[in-house]
């Protein structure tokens, strides 16, 4: 099991690395927005992997903290979006 949630843990961390080069190079604001959310959902799945592995409870908070964090900031950046036109 622990071998198969650390392969997990490199593979989604490779990942997050794919979606950071959207996020920079994306052809459009929108493409940035849905590239860092996609980066937030999988740094919160990240965290409750690692709080899997490493059999700590107390990760699950930081894991739901993190995905309000991420919800609220990408409704403030949607509305400056919408506010710029959608550029």
């Amino acid at each position: 099991m622990t071998k198969i949630l650390t392969f997990a843990i490199l593979f989604m961390s490779i990942t997050i690395i794919g979606s950071m080069y959207r996020a920079i190079k994306g052809p459009s604001a929108a493409d940035r927005l849905i590239a860092i959310n996609v980066i937030g959902t999988k740094t919160i799945i990240l965290i409750l992997m690692i709080s899997i592995l490493f059999k700590e409870d107390y990760f699950v908070d930081v894991a739901l903290v993190y995905a309000l964090i991420s919800f609220v900031a990408s409704i403030v950046i949607a509305n400056y979006i919408e506010k710029l036109g959608g550029q």
